[in-house]
């Protein structure tokens, strides 16, 4: 997603709406020269009805929207959001939370299949009302959750298709390393076609060469001999968990670019920031771009989970100028990276590679370009993972996700000591006390609106902007395992 840094205005009272069971509520743009992609709307799972819808955009009261029922979301998620006072018309943030089944391309099929998008927003621990309880006992099936806050910057247009369409693009990059990812005990292979390595492994082809070693032995390099040896560079072991990532992170891309593709024939508004946290196989994958947060809550430990949108690491800010200024590489370096050294009999074949965007790994198709030495053969930042299943959680263990109107005015500290604190507070099975407990992050952010504006704890000004908050009870995604 195209993310912009903004300016937060601020000034705001107080009531609260749950949301209704009644039906979706568009409202359309007026004079546009184009169609929309997607009407305006609130997050689905709202199910508000036209009244409700119309009671939320009121910028001077800022009533908090919270979940009615529980049980539309998974793991009994909560959830809560509130309007800006004043600043767009609209509220510009929107939240998307799935549950997604993936399955397997039919067999000879080069080309995604369409990914089922049934049996979806099963609140229950164990999954049981609608058979999510994750495993791989169905043959060709693997399941995963998602949530997901979307900050729109001028208008609301990206944060609607990119809350419609981003997960739907995370499905088709999953699909496309599935079988790998069904069989954990093995390393990913570097070519497609090639048997994957197992774990235990350690064959001497894949002992380490030195760089100048590389570049002398390297067919294509310069200098190189007319016959390479067998094995001339050595093979990163790419895990699965790295295809999540790089599945994660080419996602993004391909929402940046539909969303610039199309703004030609729809009115596409602005842009948008992404906060995305994808459950797969007894992990929790965090991808963020933009100045939205999440945080784990861990027995009152903080444990952060994504870091602000910021210039990359060294490794990604030199590919992108290799890429964007190729010349300086005197066309002997290529800024892409892959698992190992491309020969020239893999050109046509799919091989593990990651740009500059990335720091997981993904599968390309090899072309003769892709035969120069790589100008980095380094490590870079890491999307946020986090090991569900090798932790037991308690009842107030939760994910934290906000959009910047909350974290504008509360730190993670302010936010897990409100949190810990109204959930020790509750009865532990009531499902619903994670979006009472939203509710009330979204009211100590927002304030109370007195004389001179919306003001929280200490008289401090509170936030003048759009805030949604979701929170993630772990231990029901303990169940799961």
């Amino acid at each position: 997603m195209l993310t912009r840094v903004r300016s937060a205005v601020a000034s705001f009272m107080g009531g609260v709406i749950p949301a209704g069971s009644n039906g979706d509520h568009h409202h359309h743009h007026c004079g546009a020269e184009t169609p929309l992609k997607f009407p305006y709307s609130r997050p689905e799972f709202l199910g508000l009805s036209p009244d409700e819808v119309e009671c939320s955009a009121d910028h001077v009261a800022r009533p908090i929207l919270i979940l009615k029922e529980s049980k539309r979301l998974p793991w009994a998620t909560g959830y809560a959001e509130v309007i800006n006072a004043g600043k767009s018309t609209l509220n510009e943030d929107q939240a998307c939370c799935e549950v997604l089944v993936l399955k397997k391309r039919p067999s000879g099929s080069s080309t995604p299949s369409r990914v089922a998008l049934s049996r979806r927003r099963s609140s229950l621990p164990n999954g049981e009302s609608l058979g999510l309880r994750e495993n791989l006992d169905n043959a060709g099936e693997l399941t995963f959750h998602y949530w997901a806050l979307f900050d729109g910057h001028a208008g609301s247009g990206a944060a609607v298709v990119a809350s419609r369409l981003l997960h739907h693009h995370i499905a088709l990059h999953l699909q496309e390393v599935m079988e790998i990812l069904c069989t954990p005990t093995l390393l990913a292979p570097t070519c497609l076609g090639e048997e994957p390595t197992n774990h235990h492994l350690t064959p001497t082809s894949q002992r380490a060469l030195t760089r100048a070693a590389s570049l002398r032995g390297a067919a294509g390099a310069p200098g190189s001999p007319s016959t390479p040896p067998t094995r001339f560079f050595t093979e990163k072991k790419i895990s699965p968990e790295s295809l999540v990532i790089g599945a994660i992170e080419n996602a993004f891309k391909d929402m940046d670019v539909q969303i610039e593709r199309e703004r030609t024939v729809y009115n596409i508004s602005g842009g948008c920031t992404a906060l995305v946290v994808v459950y797969l196989l007894g992990k929790l994958y965090v991808g963020n771009a933009g100045d939205s947060r999440a945080v784990i809550i861990r027995a009152g430990e903080v444990i952060p989970m994504s870091t602000e949108f910021t210039p990359e690491s060294e490794r990604q800010r030199l590919q992108f100028l290799a890429y964007m200024q190729p010349h300086l590489l005197g066309n002997e370096f290529t800024h892409l990276e892959f698992a190992r050294r491309v020969q020239r009999k893999e050109v046509g074949k799919r091989m593990l590679y990651r740009d500059y965007t990335m720091s997981g790994w993904a599968y390309k198709t090899i072309e003769d370009d892709d035969l120069k030495f790589p100008l980095i053969y380094g490590e870079g930042k890491k999307v946020r993972v986090y090991a569900l299943a090798e932790h037991e959680h308690g009842p107030d263990d939760v994910l934290v996700l906000g959009t910047d109107g909350l974290w504008d005015v509360l730190s993670n500290q302010e936010v897990a000591e409100a949190v810990t604190c109204f959930l020790s507070n509750c009865d532990p099975d009531d499902q619903h006390r994670y979006t009472m407990a939203a509710q009330d992050l979204v009211m100590r952010a927002r304030g109370v609106l007195k004389e001179r504006g919306w003001r929280i704890s200490d008289d401090r000004l509170g936030s003048g902007d759009d805030i949604s908050v979701c929170i993630v009870p772990l231990a029901n995604g303990n169940k799961l395992n």
